[in-house]
């Protein structure tokens, strides 16, 4: 599946925070509650495109997933488990569509992330995943992510996972 991210809007804020909402409570359904059961907001939304870029992928013009990247580094990561690196971004809040899961979109958008981080200019794509049966961590080593550390945060346990470009 070919999927091309693009720059989300503010006028897509409440879209992007009821895909992330029906996400959020598929894995709470799935997994019992978890780091995962948080509430997502427009405001969120809006607040992660003031401070990066949001994206969204889509069929049509719904909105099947979405994720933001920034510059700044989240809380949780410790810098000193990451390579050096001039340029790297955070990949935060990556979510797809309940309906549209296991279909390839998330390893599609994976692959696109690669060209807007290159574009952006950028080096290397860090993030964390949660340890636990609901965590990406699994994915994100199948998409070519190397493990670079695992700490506990708020009582989470977190895999560091980095792509450098």
């Amino acid at each position: 599946m070919k999927v091309t991210l693009k720059p989300a809007t503010t006028a897509q804020a409440v879209a992007i925070a009821r895909l992330r909402m029906a996400t959020n409570e598929k894995l709470t359904r799935d997994f019992g509650r978890g780091p995962w059961s948080s509430t997502a907001t427009d405001k969120g939304v809006l607040y992660g495109m003031r401070a990066g870029r949001v994206y969204v992928a889509r069929d049509g013009r719904t909105i099947i997933g979405t994720l933001q990247l920034t510059t700044t580094k989240p809380w949780a990561h410790d810098r000193s488990y990451f390579s050096k690196c001039e340029r790297p971004l955070y990949l935060l809040a990556m979510a797809v569509a309940p309906d549209r899961q296991r279909r390839g979109i998330g390893h599609a958008m994976i692959e696109d992330v690669k060209r807007v981080v290159k574009a952006s200019p950028g080096d290397a794509i860090r993030l964390d995943a949660y340890d636990l049966p609901g965590g990406g961590g699994e994915f994100y080593a199948k998409c070519g992510y190397r493990e670079k550390g695992r700490v506990t945060y708020r009582g989470a346990p977190l895999i560091y996972y980095e792509l450098l470009l």
